[in-house]
Parts: structure tokens; C-alpha cells; sequence
């Protein structure tokens, strides 16, 4: 998990930012990114994949990432964005935001993904993509899980207003119950209208 970081410290980069986001396959809520910046020869146990992690161990893992890091943000862009951009270039900006809001600045961003991710060369910092980074990188472990809990606790609180789309279980995703209430209930402003909201029976 430290074998990238080590790479980039030992070539002099202090500030290095693994990025990752969450929700590009929802339905409906935004996607959201996060950048964090460990300390140069930071291990951090409590880190690992998001996706491999319990709800309650992310939520504290997530703790120790904000005591540890030397920096983190997180950004996010919302449905009417994901609609007027498309979803790829949504994750973009919003990891772009991220990496921008970290202070002190990144020297060096570690970005989960493959060649998806190579329009970050609009971004003013060098970087490469990981692919399965949130497996191999500690920073952009650290990242997912901070992007991951952000965003369910954004869908969890939208979840108190329209309760009947499961939100506060299916955090957007497209599960069936979800398909099921839009057919029943239609879309709301959070849904994401140029994705497939409607499957035919």
C-alpha cells in the first residue's frame, strides 16, 4: 500500500495526494471526491480499501485519516452538474476541486483509475493514475474512504426529505426498491436525468 508514495517521496515529492471519488454509478446525489495527503513514511493501519471495510470501520478509519493527514478536502458536483457536463468529466472537476482545496498544496497526485482519468492534465500538478489504486495506495485508500463516508452521509440526510427511495440504504445506487419508487413516485431535483432513471419491465 506504500510502495507509490515511497517511489514519489523518494524523488523529493514532500506533498503527495491520493484522490478517489464516489457515487459515479448512482442514480441520484453527487458525485463527490476527497484528496488526502499523508505524511511522508505515514503508515496508517486503520486504512484500507472502502469497499472492503465495514460501515463503522470506515467511520473510524476516516477519524484517524483526519488526525494523521496532513491535508484533506473534499468536493463534490451535483446531479445538474453530472446532467450538464456528463458523469466522467463530473468526477474530474470535482477531483481537480479537491486536489485544489488541499492546503498545504499537492506536489504530486496519485489518482485512482486508468486512462479515464487523464483529462487531470488540466490540472496544474504532475501526476499518474493507480488502476485498483484504492487496493494499492494508501493515499488514495485514504481518499475513498473519505469520499465514501461524505457521500453517504450527504444521501442519508436527503434520505429525511424523500424517504421513499431508500436512501438511507441504497445511497442513490440503482438497486430495484430504487427503480421501483421512481416508477411509483417519479424523480426529484437529486436524481441525475441523464442517466437511465426508468427500466422497461
Amino acid at each position: 500500500m506504500h510502495t507509490h508514495e515511497r517511489r514519489l517521496w523518494a524523488d523529493g515529492y514532500e506533498h503527495v495526494a491520493g484522490l478517489d471519488e464516489a457515487g459515479r454509478g448512482c442514480l441520484a446525489g453527487p458525485v463527490v471526491a476527497a484528496a488526502v495527503i499523508l505524511p511522508p513514511g505515514a503508515e496508517v493501519e486503520a486504512v484500507d480499501d472502502s469497499k472492503v471495510l465495514s460501515e463503522r470501520a470506515r467511520h473510524d478509519a476516516r477519524t484517524v485519516i483526519e488526525e494523521r493527514a496532513v491535508a484533506t478536502a473534499v468536493a463534490r458536483c451535483s446531479p445538474a452538474e453530472i446532467d450538464a457536463l456528463n458523469i466522467l468529466q463530473a468526477a474530474l472537476k470535482a477531483m481537480r476541486q479537491a486536489a485544489r482545496d488541499c492546503q498545504p498544496p499537492p506536489d504530486f497526485l496519485l489518482v485512482d483509475g486508468n486512462q479515464w482519468a487523464r483529462d487531470l492534465v488540466e490540472a496544474p500538478w504532475p501526476y499518474e493514475t493507480v488502476v485498483k489504486g484504492d487496493a494499492k495506495s494508501q493515499s488514495i485508500a485514504a481518499a475513498s474512504i473519505l469520499a465514501k463516508t461524505e457521500r453517504d452521509a450527504l444521501m442519508r440526510t436527503l434520505h429525511e426529505t424523500h424517504p421513499e427511495y431508500g436512501w438511507d440504504s441504497n445511497v442513490g445506487y440503482a438497486t430495484q426498491g430504487h427503480y421501483e419508487a421512481l416508477r411509483e413516485h417519479g424523480s426529484t431535483p437529486h436524481h441525475r436525468q441523464s442517466f437511465t432513471l426508468f427500466r422497461d419491465e
